[in-house]
């Protein structure tokens, strides 16, 4: 009788060892690196009503145990991310699962020339796609006020690259957000806790895709 029971036991501990071992995907979370602005970063929000966190609290609801970083520094202009992607990828330690690239908003209000936007994203793109690491691009749109030409120069950069480079496209970073001014903070530019939580329902899905 004590060796039934010993056996029992024995078999139990190695089924349970053997069902951890088959599971993997499970038990590992997913990194995701929200590498942008000050949209990314959260500007004027708290660190929980940020982007990145409540991207985050999206994906364990859903099921995805991921943690996303926040890589996102206000002011940054696309030639600014280009200068720092390689410090960021190095001091993660590990290598993202996914990248969601949210930059250009800052080149197109200080007028720089989409050529050099274009560019810009392109080395980064590049770069993510030699280290064989999945993308969304996060698309921007440009200010009417600079005018119809400056709007045709820009705003395909985001589809032409994300095409260019195998990456999936987020068409418009603000969509549903902008320009309805209860869903931003004071300055009327960036988005309110309300405002993000919109952005998240909208780039969940393909968020959510990507990491499965």
């Amino acid at each position: 009788m004590k060796r039934l029971v010993a056996y029992g036991w024995a078999l139990a501990f190695l089924q349970a060892v053997a069902l951890l071992f088959a599971q993997p995907a499970f038990a590992k979370n997913k990194l995701v690196l929200a590498f942008g602005d000050s949209l990314t970063a959260g500007y004027g929000l708290k660190p929980n009503d940020s982007f990145p966190a409540q991207l985050q609290a999206a994906l364990i609801r859903g099921g995805i145990p991921a943690r996303v970083h926040n890589a996102g520094v206000s002011g940054d202009t696309s030639a600014a991310g280009r200068g720092r992607l390689a410090f960021v990828l190095a001091g993660l330690k590990a290598k993202p699962d996914l990248v969601i690239l949210e930059l250009g908003a800052n080149d197109m209000l200080r007028g720089l020339k989409p050529d050099q936007t274009r560019a810009n994203l392109d080395a980064i793109l590049a770069e993510l796609k030699k280290r064989g690491i999945p993308v969304i691009v996060a698309g921007m749109r440009a200010s009417p006020n600079l005018g119809k030409m400056y709007q045709a120069q820009f705003d395909p950069i985001f589809g032409s690259l994300a095409k260019k480079h195998g990456a999936r496209l987020y068409p418009f970073f603000m969509n549903g957000v902008t320009p309805n001014r209860t869903l931003l903070i004071a300055d009327q530019i960036h988005p309110n806790p309300k405002g993000v939580a919109i952005i998240v329902r909208g780039i969940y899905p393909l968020v959510a895709g990507a990491l499965r």
